[in-house]
């Protein structure tokens, strides 16, 4: 079961979480519609190079990731979408694109949007396209200590006459 390294990590830390079952779905959005959750509730796991080197942004599966305002809260020069490709050999406990929020556990710094700790849990992929994990936020902060900001784009709220 891809699960294991996970469950591994956070039994071993005495973690109250849910494992989540689902039919096979390979988007954010199209798991928060199947599973009845609010976009902005599912985190979703997006690698990205920062100067090259490989590290997670998770914002909520509504949302996009905002590279110009990563590179600024970074310093860094260069920040881009990493391709499947570059990534998949970084986990190879999970399947490609469903990567759980957990950095630490893959040598990789984590950046997680601000809109996220606003919620007392945290919705996530968890190594397959079929399960989900739900936890605690302060429990997922405590135990991978991400650099929380924000990490998304904003459009202006469009206003009806």
């Amino acid at each position: 079961m891809q699960l294991t390294k996970l469950r591994e990590f956070l039994d071993s830390r005495h973690i109250k979480y849910l494992v989540i079952s689902h039919s096979l779905a390979y988007t954010a959005q199209g798991i928060a519609a199947l599973t009845h959750l609010s976009g902005k509730k599912l985190a979703k796991t997006v690698i990205v190079k920062i100067d090259g080197i490989l590290a997670m942004a998770v914002v909520p599966a509504s949302a996009h990731v905002d590279l110009d305002g990563l590179r600024a809260l970074t310093g860094a020069q260069v920040v881009e979408l990493a391709t499947e490709r570059e990534f998949k050999d970084a986990f190879p406990d999970c399947e490609t694109g469903a990567m759980p929020p957990f950095g630490n556990l893959y040598d990789m710094c984590v950046y997680a949007d601000e809109s996220l700790a606003e919620n007392e849990e945290i919705t996530f992929t968890a190594g397959t396209h079929r399960e989900l994990v739900r936890m605690g936020w302060d429990d997922m902060e405590r135990l991978v200590n991400p650099m929380v900001a924000d990490l998304t784009h904003h459009h202006p709220a469009v206003v009806a006459a």
